[in-house]
């Protein structure tokens, strides 16, 4: 059962939650100033947590945001709009909570996660696939939003994952360029090989049009980009310095200038697994499987693929490791996932130690 809030009340809510029980109410405690509603369970209205105890899952959907805080309890249904972040802001203030979790949910977590990170709220963002593996961990097995929302804040409360500096405006507006940069790039990909298969004139005149289209697109998305490393000295004296490698080309450089800010802050193994090129362990007693490569970011991955193909045909340093990998009897694949892992964690060392690569 939920609660309808007419257009007239002061809550920014799309409803507020109904207790489990069929046909009773929740008990609602409400703040007018903060326009937030609470849903109080009878066990916690007497006492309230210690500062800083408390720990937010916020499932984030299209349209709504679902909040769970524990150990109170409470829970909270807000529109994901200016009104309703304000007002979740309002409400984490006065709770004071020690880490708020999102999931991250193909982008519509970034106005929620900058805006938190803005008001000085401890925020992380962490991979679905953790908070679905938790929850199964913990017996959770059905799915609502408002059961999203308890297990991200159960995991939060359980795991207390690390909180890393989110992107400030410029490096998120920088991201989602080369982010919108892949996305042209693959319809070019796809429309050259509709154009190889079409037959009708028509067809080939409209897909040749948007190629077109496409092409000078790409070439104004190419500019901003451009634009927007020239106009950071930072930026710019880190592409050059990835860029001094032979086998890194711009569209590398600014791959992981958008998508890997942390690379040259952390240790060789961290910057592989974050990439999602550090082999996993797989061995149970004497058995031992086969290391395989998983997670991480994908578009900081692929990029790097590519790049180690180059060195591993141009790079003198590359080139004779791959050799010898092949040498070995590792195959061409899996060899040049391991010169994508040393090139990153070289690529980590020169932006750390502000030192051009050298062949010797």
């Amino acid at each position: 059962m939920r609660v309808a809030v007419s257009e007239s009340s002061p809550l920014p809510l799309l409803a507020l939650k109904a207790a489990r029980e069929p046909g009773t109410l929740s008990v609602l405690s409400i703040n007018p100033d903060s326009r937030s509603g609470r849903r109080v369970s009878p066990h916690v209205q007497d006492r309230e947590p210690m500062e800083n105890t408390r720990f937010v899952g916020i499932d984030i959907s299209k349209d709504q945001l679902d909040v769970c805080v524990r150990p109170d309890g409470e829970v909270l249904v807000l529109a994901r709009d200016g009104d309703g972040i304000k007002a979740l802001i309002e409400r984490l203030r006065s709770l004071t909570p020690q880490i708020v979790v999102l999931e991250a949910t193909g982008g519509f977590e970034a106005p929620v996660a900058a805006a938190l990170a803005d008001a000085g709220i401890a925020v992380a963002v962490v991979n679905p696939r953790q908070i679905r593996d938790f929850a199964r961990a913990t017996g959770r097995l059905a799915k609502t939003d408002e059961l999203d929302a308890a297990a991200i804040a159960h995991f939060a409360e359980a795991i207390k994952p690390e909180v890393r500096p989110l992107l400030d405006e410029q490096a998120r507006e920088f991201k989602a360029l080369m982010a919108r940069r892949r996305e042209i790039v693959d319809m070019i990909v796809r429309e050259r090989n509709r154009l190889g298969q079409a037959v009708a004139k028509r067809v080939v005149k409209d897909i040749k049009a948007h190629l077109r289209f496409l092409t000078h697109r790409l070439e104004g998305i190419d500019e901003d980009i451009d634009g927007a490393v020239r106009g950071s000295p930072i930026w710019r004296a880190k592409e050059d310095l990835l860029r001094s490698v032979p086998g890194v080309g711009p569209q590398t450089a600014r791959t992981l200038l958008a998508e890997m800010p942390e690379l040259g802050a952390l240790s060789r193994r961290k910057v592989a697994s974050l990439a999602g090129l550090a082999p996993m362990n797989r061995d149970s007693g004497a058995w031992r499987g086969k290391r395989t490569i998983q997670g991480g970011r994908r578009s900081v991955r692929a990029i790097l693929y590519m790049a180690a193909l180059v060195a591993s045909r141009r790079n003198p340093v590359f080139k004779t490791y791959y050799q010898h990998l092949i040498a070995n009897g590792k195959a061409k694949k899996l060899a040049i996932l391991a010169i994508a892992r040393k090139l990153l964690v070289a690529l980590n060392a020169i932006l750390r130690d502000n030192t051009p690569w050298q062949n010797a």
